[in-house]
This record gives structure tokens, sequence and C-alpha cells, in this order.
């Protein structure tokens, strides 16, 4: 039976990198969302229909998005109720199609909110020093403060999202230190499949 782990954290806290380290199949959503703005037809009328004055081009540009999302922060619930169907779908495909694995990631920013992880899954909090995440978010190609900001109000609160979780990894954003952390952390949950 696989195993699924869901990463949780900040925006910018590294979950991607973490996810990453496991070494094995990532769902990773903000891939996923892109790959649906550049190819899913009926995504973007779906969207042209809902936000006429700014969703005009296909393949949807992000930054058509991301006008719609800074003109009116009701606009951006009305952009995941289209987009967060499809991506289900995408991750329910994920999942069968590596249900004989032994470890599976999702790295979803949305996962407890949208109620995408089982009661089973095992939750990875992803731990930074807000000062680090700021500084690392400066310097993303597309950095927008205030898009950040209503991201941020769409997710509950990180004290809760610990509490959930598992286990903590505490990212120094050093790549040799997140790497022994997630080896520790797969092993405690590979041997525990084995002792189950």
């Amino acid at each position: 039976m696989v195993k699924i782990i869901g990463i949780l954290g900040d925006i910018g806290s590294g979950k991607s990198l973490v996810a990453n380290q496991f070494g094995c199949p990532v769902f990773n959503a903000d891939k996923e969302v892109t790959e649906i703005y550049k190819k899913n037809k009926y995504c973007y009328k779906k969207l042209r229909d809902k936000l006429p004055k700014y969703i005009k081009s296909y393949p949807i540009d992000k930054i058509e998005i991301t006008k719609a999302i800074l003109a009116n922060k009701f606009n951006i619930k009305k952009i995941v109720s289209i987009v967060h169907p499809i991506l289900r779908k995408k991750m329910m495909y994920f999942l069968k199609k590596n249900k004989k694995r032994k470890i599976v990631v999702l790295d979803i920013p949305l996962l407890i909110e949208n109620n995408l992880n089982k009661k089973k899954d095992i939750l990875v909090f992803v731990e930074s020093k807000r000062k680090q995440i700021n500084k690392r978010l400066k310097i993303r190609k597309n950095y927008n403060k205030k898009i950040i900001e209503i991201l941020r109000k769409l997710q509950k609160k990180l004290s809760y999202k610990k509490k959930l979780s598992t286990y903590i990894i505490k990212n120094d954003f050093r790549l040799l230190t997140i790497r022994k952390r997630v080896k520790f952390i797969k092993n405690r949950i590979l041997n525990e499949r084995n002792s189950s």
C-alpha cells in the first residue's frame, strides 16, 4: 500500500525543495496549474466566461490571472472554483498511476484547505524563518507582495498546519541539512510500513 506524504508550510518556505528530496514521485500543484493554463481549453473557456474583463488569451497568460486577482479579491475564489476540480482529477490520476510505489509526495499549497488529504496521509510541515522566506520570495521572477498576501489569506494558520503534522522539518535552505532530515523521515516512514 502506497504511503502518501503531504507537504505543508508557508509560501516560499521551501516545500518543493523538501518534496523533491524524497526521491519518489511528486505531484507538484504549481507545475500542474501552469500546465492547465497552457493546455486546458475547457479551463480557459470557463475562466473567460467568469472573468471576461481579464481572461482574453489562450493559452492563459498568468499576467491576466494576476490582474484579475489584484482587481478584486473575490476573483481568486472564482479562479479556484474552476481550476481546483481539474487539479483534483489530475491528482487522482497521479495517485492511481503510482499506487504500486512505496511512497508518493503531494506538494499542494491548499492541500488541507481543499480537503485533498486523507486521514492516514503523513503530513510534513516545512518550517522556515519569515525573514528568509521574504528574502527568497523577492527574488522570484513574478514576485508581487499583494498577491502573496492574498494567497496567504486563503490558507489556514501555520500553527494549525504544524499541529496537524507528524513531522516538522526546520528548513535553513542548506541542501545537505534538508537531505539529512528528509532521509531520516523517509526511513521512519518505510520502517513503520515494514513493522505494521
